[in-house]
């Protein structure tokens, strides 16, 4: 039984994205509904050629005889709508690409608590860290980021002189291929 291990340890399996839905094939599906109450069909007869349910279709009939074609042209967007407007959230992406010193913190690193900071102080809209990276994610399509790991005492010169100078004596020693 697949995810039944992680179920046993309290973990829980990834549940997976749903789909979005395709609105402009659902208008058109609900469009041809019309069109086929029009001609008489029965919403039973609507429901099976449509590949919906009879309950659909009965609504479906409902709002064509009330309000005509014009009445099933539009259901509205699923789900509740995004605090941040596009323009916020263009505003937003200006500020962060200005950087972190720039918006007042003392380093170069953005955290989720950082980011999430510029976009209150952006636009007035407070989101928890996990909210600010489904925003990073989902609305920005940006994805995470590590700086690479140098020492602070790091000496450019000097290893560019240990891998001119003393790489290739290394390199001549018995049993030395590689550096490191």
């Amino acid at each position: 039984m697949p995810g039944s291990r992680d179920a046993v340890k309290g973990k829980s399996a990834k549940k997976p994205v749903p789909l979005r839905r395709d609105f402009e094939a659902l208008k058109v599906r609900r469009l041809r509904a019309a069109d086929m109450f029009r001609r008489g069909k029965s919403q039973a007869e609507v429901a099976q050629a449509l590949g919906v349910s009879r309950e659909s279709a009965s609504k479906w009939y409902q709002l064509w005889n009330e309000g005509g074609r014009a009445a099933l042209t539009g259901a509205g967007r699923a789900g509740r709508l995004p605090r941040l407007s596009d323009e916020q959230l263009a505003d937003v992406i200006v500020a962060l690409r200005r950087g972190p010193r720039v918006n007042g913190f003392p380093t170069d690193l953005w955290t989720l608590a950082r980011v999430a900071d510029v976009i209150e102080a952006t636009t007035g809209v407070r989101y928890s860290q996990t909210q600010t990276w489904t925003i990073l994610r989902d609305r920005l399509g940006w994805s995470r980021q590590r700086p690479t790991r140098r020492a602070l005492e790091r000496n450019e010169e000097a290893i560019a002189n240990w891998v001119a100078k003393d790489w290739p004596r290394i390199k001549k020693a018995p049993g030395a291929e590689a550096p490191g």
